[in-house]
């Protein structure tokens, strides 16, 4: 359970390299008033224990030129496997992630692509894929909530 892996000193060091991830070790124990070695044994129980998964750069697909989104729910064929299709749809660049899911369907993919004309090449490139059956496309028009995790951990702090 999250509370039993991350405390408030945890909690106040993630929301500071969020915020400002270029801070530095050094910097985040004096604004935080620990010790450097205290703050270097955070961050790696954290990424150790899963609870930081990354540190590099957040990528923008639009700015890279890939301004259009879809998601993708794909129907595969039983005898093709979850895993089979996945390990060809990671070798799609445009494939940003995707799910194994309950439901109408078997996966789900958010994708993206350089124009609607170009999405139709990235559904054409999963659609040859084989084992995948049929794929229904939703487009995303704009984003109201981004992508985010940090708010979890706000509510990590709160007893249901």
């Amino acid at each position: 359970m999250m509370e039993d892996i991350v405390d408030d000193v945890d909690r106040k060091l993630i929301s500071l390299f969020a915020a400002e991830p270029r801070v530095g070790v050094l910097e985040a124990s004096r604004r935080l008033g620990v010790a450097r070695g205290t703050v270097q044994a955070r961050l790696d129980k954290l990424s150790s224990s899963g609870v930081i998964t990354g540190w590099g750069p957040d990528l923008s697909p639009d700015a890279l030129g890939f301004g259009v989104t879809a998601f993708l729910t794909l129907e595969i064929s039983q005898s093709a496997g979850h895993e089979r299709v996945a390990d060809q749809l990671a070798g799609i660049p445009e494939v940003l992630e995707a799910y194994t899911i309950t439901g109408a369907g078997d996966l789900w993919c958010r994708v993206v692509s350089r124009s609607n004309a170009d999405l139709q090449r990235v559904i054409d490139t999963v659609l040859a894929i084989e084992g995948v059956q049929r794929a229904s496309t939703v487009m995303a028009l704009a984003t109201q909530v981004p992508f985010r995790v940090l708010p979890l951990l706000e509510a990590s702090t709160t007893t249901p």
